[in-house]
């Protein structure tokens, strides 16, 4: 989202040597599954790149087909700040909000 896009930019503008972010997954949590999100400085040989209005995204290969259709997006509120994945292919998250499964 616009937002998300605007959130990245400031994040990378105070880390010049980091080309852009890395999303994927991990086991974790009562459901099974976990977002990860990080600084990268290059593409991985098997990542999958997203570039929107100049920010690159890459996605990891093992979280591919998991995150095939997921919009993320960046939400703030008067008591937290947070990118949030709005992904079509959970069939199911935890009561903690911290895992999901598909």
């Amino acid at each position: 989202t616009p937002s998300a896009v605007q959130k990245i930019k400031q994040l990378l503008k105070d880390k010049p040597e980091h080309v852009g972010v890395k999303v994927g997954v991990c086991t974790r949590g009562c459901n099974g599954l976990s977002y990860t999100l990080e600084y990268t400085k290059s593409k991985g040989d098997s990542d999958e790149e997203v570039v929107q209005d100049g920010v690159r995204v890459f996605i990891e290969k093992k979280a591919q087909l998991t995150l095939l259709g997921t919009e993320m997006d960046y939400v703030e509120d008067k008591l937290s700040s947070e990118f949030v994945f709005n992904n079509p292919n959970i069939k199911g998250t935890c009561g903690c909000g911290e895992s999901f499964n598909i």
